[in-house]
């Protein structure tokens, strides 16, 4: 057994979250082969100089995995594009395998974050036909390492973290605070961030989501439609940034700009926050003032 079977895996993430298979997602996962193996658990966890991050199986390790990075993530079979956090995509697919039963019921996250140095989101892109596809958001492309592991069955992939990162504050919506009208309505918790970028990690941070933990504690991103964002800079104390996707408060008097605005205000250099809306439109383009596109109005 080599070094890496002799590590010991860090306790991470093993149940499934929220989300629903598709009647795509619900064919059959037997064959003349016997059924594919089922993907059971996703974990992650850091090590000296890299992050780890499993996936286990009930049954064999699936015959093939293919590991590599892409500009983007793709849903399979649809080809649309998935949203997923980071500065860089690493995509991970196992052929002859599945992520749910034979009653359509999931057996592993479709989407979950990690609070690592390299790892932030997890997102599956595909469980279709046999084959199971995830993205894995990161903060930098970095050399990473592919094995497998038996009883239980794992594909193992090491990605490396040869860099710093400094603990800045995410804030993310807390409906219970909202529902007991106790302000502020967002609560704040610490993630690494780049200390050369620390903004676009901030962000990226935001937009990966509370993590398993935090998300049972009642913590949830409040997207207000926006998928991403995009054209983040920071100039003369304000700090410009345009959502991605869409943009609507839903009527809501709290939106994403609750969880923006403090998030990169917590920064030295950030005095006033101003948010555009995807086509980039925002109330107050002009002065030292914070401001907010008509979108996230209630």
């Amino acid at each position: 057994m080599n070094r890496h079977a002799r590590r010991t895996l860090a306790v991470g993430m093993l149940a499934a979250l929220a989300g629903g298979a598709s009647g795509g997602q619900a064919a059959s996962t037997t064959s003349a082969m016997g059924p594919a193996p089922l993907l059971v658990g996703i974990r992650a966890a850091h090590h000296s100089g890299f992050d780890r991050i499993v996936f286990q199986f009930s049954g064999v390790v699936p015959t093939r995995r293919q590991v590599g990075y892409v500009d983007r993530l793709i849903h399979d079979p649809s080809g649309r594009p998935a949203s997923i956090a980071g500065r860089a995509i690493l995509r991970v697919s196992f052929y002859r395998a599945a992520a749910h039963d034979h009653a359509g019921r999931l057996t592993a996250p479709t989407r979950t974050a990690f609070d690592l140095p390299n790892i932030m989101a997890v997102v599956r892109s595909g469980d279709f036909e046999s084959v199971v596809s995830y993205g894995i958001g990161l903060a930098k492309r970095t050399p990473v390492h592919v094995f497998t592991l038996t009883r239980p069955s794992r594909v193992v992939i090491d990605i490396g973290t040869p860099f710093r990162t400094a603990l800045k504050g995410v804030y993310f919506f807390n409906p219970h605070r909202f529902e007991a009208n106790t302000r502020p309505f967002v609560t704040k918790v610490m993630r690494p961030v780049l200390p050369n970028m620390p903004a676009t990690g901030l962000m990226d941070r935001l937009f990966a989501g509370p993590t398993a933990s935090e998300y049972a504690a009642g913590l949830r991103l409040l997207q207000s439609k926006a998928t991403g964002f995009t054209r983040l800079a920071i100039s003369g104390g304000i700090a410009r940034i345009r959502l991605t996707g869409g943009c609507s408060s839903g009527g809501s008097t709290v939106t994403i700009g609750d969880e923006i605005a403090p998030t990169l205000k917590q920064l030295p250099v950030v005095r006033y926050v101003k948010i555009y809306d995807p086509s980039g439109r925002t109330e107050v383009a002009a002065g030292a003032r914070d401001s907010r596109p008509f979108c996230l109005e209630p």
